[in-house]
């Protein structure tokens, strides 16, 4: 699998403002869309976690946004791990007009593994087939 994920969302009506281009908080939204895909795509997703005792709740979170998105259009997200540790993991977002290839934001989130006791765990020790997946994941610049 690509380290680069790219995933695509069709900009629906509600999703957007009083001004008719998609409100700030939905690009958070398609972030989580775009990583429970990738996730899955790569063969080890959220369902298989959650079942496995491990969540991955959202430590941060950052966005820029370069140029509207409106209605109708189809947003193209690229999404990448670009920082992998036992207990963390870090990942960039693209939005991109899927049509014109323009890039409409870039973003950001991070995350922590947490047991069912709610306490950060080492996702190396307690799931290392998985680990090691989303190790062999991380994007790594130089080979792009």
């Amino acid at each position: 699998m690509n380290p680069i994920y790219s995933y695509e969302h069709r900009i629906q009506y509600y999703e957007t403002d009083g001004m008719r281009i998609v409100h700030h908080s939905n690009y958070i939204r398609w972030m989580e869309e775009a990583r429970i895909a990738f996730m899955e795509d790569a063969g080890y997703g959220y369902a298989c976690m959650e079942r496995d005792g491990v969540s991955i709740p959202v430590l941060s979170v950052s966005c820029e946004y370069k140029s509207m998105m409106r209605f109708g259009q189809t947003c193209r997200i690229e999404v990448r791990i670009t920082k992998l540790t036992p207990v963390r993991m870090s990942l960039e977002y693209r939005f991109y007009d899927a049509d014109t290839n323009e890039l409409c934001g870039t973003a950001a989130s991070g995350h922590c593994f947490i047991g069912a006791n709610g306490h950060p765990l080492s996702l190396k020790k307690h799931l290392p087939d998985v680990f090691e997946l989303y190790h062999r994941l991380v994007w790594k610049p130089e080979e792009t």
